[in-house]
């Protein structure tokens, strides 16, 4: 049993979850506050702490060697700093009224008390993982953590065959069959929506197909996985749905990911829409003066619809544990939201976008005009100039930028930067016309594509009556 709040001399400060916005909390408090004042418990149910989940595409497919690489801190560093930091222990309960965790040690079962001062949750996000049958066969994999990487990399290295099969095309879908077909494997990639990456419009998704073909990938879209058939040994052979089986001598699941949100809501911490934890503008949990929450368990304000929504990303999660740590340590930080800007590739084709998809606009009840231009990312006669397409939405009355989506070859992606700051100003596509970029031949045309855009999104908005 723990030590009692009241026979303590200094505060303590117990975070649950060792990865970014944990370990960004507890850092930034110790830069703070010395151990003399604060003592800093962490918990991690994994092996590793601080390190790029965005990384392990990169790693499995080779581009990054080594998975030390995409370690920023250790524990041996962390703790060195003062911070208590258990690795494969896991917080199975919170008692919000006694100020307390219940944690189990995985390697020995045992189980004890921990009273807290502060608390901080940063249990991130779960992949989704249906209900099918064989989803729990060995050769199915998905790849959250570290340590599920190192699991696929190791069925990888083991496995005859080499024939596999994603399920699902959101980033982490795509991002694992380029790495795959860079491992020499035949894949395909089966698909529930119209197009892959759903974060984008069909009609921009049909780019990125087109590019996934070009590799090689195998493309089936509007199809929902039935079953994962296995064969005599138990292993996963073939991801099953209403039309046809696909052969598979290893299945990585890539549906997306929810809150992992099970402990806060058995506490009964307020959870959103999204099963995400609430968090005032400090990231403290609503209600709750002595309780933090930050990363992919919270739900963050979008500030373009105005409505909460759940985005897992380690930007947004490093950001959060930086105001937790500063709040916590007696200093004043606020998280004001997002746009929801996000980039990735297949291949050597860019994917970018930020702020509302033209169903987003829809589901809030704005009226938009869209447009889409296509242009090159350098002057068209400079040496290697690649074609690049920008999709932008603009508010109908007001001509507000809603949104921009861009897909395109090398130097595409990153314009989405652009639009991402307009967005969090609160610019219209008039008053980014007149935005004073930089030019030269070798990084733009003379009118950059998003300025292209945003004067042809002017001129759909004056014909509406603005």
């Amino acid at each position: 049993m723990s030590m009692s709040r009241t026979s303590r001399t200094k505060e303590r400060l117990v975070v649950i979850g060792g990865d970014a916005a944990g370990m960004s909390a507890a850092s930034q408090a110790r830069r703070l506050k010395g151990p003399d004042t604060l003592e800093i418990v962490a918990f991690e149910r994994g092996h590793f702490t601080s390190y790029s989940a965005c990384g392990i595409p990169y790693w499995v497919g080779g581009d990054v060697t080594e998975r030390e690489q995409l370690i920023a801190r250790t524990p041996e560093e962390h703790r060195a700093r003062d911070i208590d930091l258990r690795i494969r222990t896991e917080v199975t309960e919170i008692d919000v009224e006694g100020a307390r965790v219940r944690s189990r040690d995985l390697a020995s079962g045992a189980e004890s008390w921990t009273s807290y001062d502060k608390l901080v949750i940063a249990t991130g996000a779960r992949p989704i993982r249906p209900q099918l049958p064989g989803v729990d066969a060995p050769g199915v994999h998905g790849v959250q953590t570290l340590d599920d990487g190192q699991a696929l990399l190791d069925t990888l290295a083991a496995t005859q065959g080499r024939r596999a099969v994603v399920v699902g095309a959101g980033y982490i879908g795509v991002e694992m069959a380029e790495a795959l077909i860079k491992r020499g494997y035949e894949v395909t990639v089966v698909n529930r929506s119209k197009e892959p990456m759903a974060t984008l419009d069909p009609d921009m998704g049909a780019l990125v197909h087109k590019a996934m073909e070009g590799l090689g990938i195998t493309m089936v879209n509007d199809a929902e996985v039935t079953e994962l058939p296995t064969g005599d040994d138990g292993r996963v052979r073939a991801v099953a749905t209403e039309d046809a089986d696909y052969p598979a001598d290893v299945v990585v699941l890539g549906i997306g990911v929810r809150p992992e949100t099970t402990l806060a809501k058995a506490a009964g911490l307020p959870l959103g829409e999204h099963h995400g934890l609430l968090t005032d503008l400090a990231m403290r949990v609503r209600g709750h003066e002595n309780i933090w929450a930050g990363g992919d368990c919270v739900e963050v304000l979008d500030l373009v619809s105005g409505s909460e929504r759940h985005i897992p990303l380690g930007t947004h999660a490093n950001k959060h544990g930086q105001v937790i740590g500063a709040n916590v340590g007696g200093g004043y930080a606020t998280f004001p939201g997002v746009v929801g800007t996000a980039v990735s590739k297949v291949c050597d084709l860019e994917i970018a976008r930020t702020g509302l998809r033209e169903k987003d606009a829809r589901r809030v009840g704005l009226q938009f005009e869209a447009v889409t231009v296509e242009s090159t990312s350098r002057a068209g006669y400079y040496p290697g100039a690649e074609p690049m397409t920008v999709k932008m939405l603009a508010e109908r009355r007001t001509g507000r930028l809603l949104g921009v989506q861009i897909v395109g070859g090398e130097g595409a992606g990153k314009r989405v930067d652009i639009a991402a700051v307009a967005l969090t100003a609160g610019m219209t596509v008039e008053q980014m016309t007149a935005l004073d970029l930089g030019y030269a031949p070798p990084f733009s045309p003379v009118w950059d594509p998003i300025l292209v855009a945003a004067r042809k999104a002017v001129a759909a908005v004056r014909a509406h009556g603005v």
